[in-house]
């Protein structure tokens, strides 16, 4: 996949936007309305479609993260946040940022509050509020793409499971996925209960009376559906529910607690 014109759009927005020496988030609107950057989605792949945004997101994190002039990184991070809010995906992809990209927008909220760019800080603190982070160990620059996005995968599955554990912490959701609904009906004396019920039926269909009516032992003998039918149905549709449930969250029916990730410290470095 080539994205080489999508990276190019961002370099004349950014071009652009360090000539006039912008500084703001309005001043960025300003210059991505005029070029109709919001276009670079029409062209989008119909495939790979997180490969696609992510490429974006590291172009645009290249000028964030660098050491050039301040209007510059400004201008990476307010592209980073445009990119993010007009996407067509939803949900949103998120914004992958290794650890040592958090330093470099630490430094770069610390920066423009030296120098009186007091939206850069409401506008960080917009997009943790907006959960459009996600936070890794591996540098965004230093590793291909696919690697990139096997280890979002990585991170999105692994707070998926942290969410479980500490969903069935408090609630009663645990107990149920490892209940043995058949035991808690009793399913197998009921399976007794009907097959003696059935032999009873039998029993008296032989010994009824020759005179008696047709329509007075009939009713005995119907074929019906058991209680015991109808709970084991029950269980079978409970068991599949299950199934689908463990198979729809990627977790294991023996699973186990993962230590919560360490990547919420964001929040402390920009209050430093």
């Amino acid at each position: 996949m080539d994205l080489t014109p999508f990276k190019l759009d961002i370099d004349e927005l950014l071009d652009e936007f360090c000539e006039e020496k912008c500084t703001t988030l309005a001043d960025m609107k300003r210059v991505w309305l005029a070029k109709k950057i919001s276009y670079i989605y029409e062209a989008k792949p119909t495939s790979n479609s997180a490969f696609f945004m992510q490429s974006l997101y590291a172009h645009s994190i290249g000028y964030m993260a660098s050491f050039g002039a301040l209007s510059q990184r400004l201008g990476g991070l307010y592209c980073l946040y445009c990119l993010y809010e007009t996407q067509p995906y939803k949900p949103c992809f998120k914004i992958y940022l290794s650890l040592g990209e958090l330093k470099r927008l630490k430094e770069l909220v610390i920066d423009a509050k030296e120098n009186g760019i007091g939206v850069v800080p409401a506008v960080v603190k917009r997009m943790l509020e907006k959960t459009m982070f996600l936070f890794g160990f591996v540098d965004i620059l230093g590793c291909s793409v696919t690697q990139r996005v096997e280890e979002i995968a990585k991170l999105q599955n692994k707070r998926a499971r942290i969410a479980f554990d500490r969903l069935f912490a408090n609630s009663q959701i645990e107990s149920y996925l490892n209940m043995d609904l058949g035991a808690e009906l009793e399913l197998k004396t009921l399976k007794k209960m009907s097959m003696e019920y059935a032999r009873a039926k039998e029993l008296a269909m032989k010994e009824a009376s020759p005179a008696a009516e047709v329509e007075d032992v009939l009713h005995i003998n119907e074929n019906e559906k058991t209680a015991c039918d109808t709970v084991e149905s029950i269980v079978e549709q409970w068991e599949a529910q299950k199934d689908d449930f463990y198979k729809q969250t990627g977790i294991s029916r023996h699973n186990e607690m993962v230590p919560a990730d360490a990547f919420n410290e964001i929040e402390q470095l920009l209050e430093e």
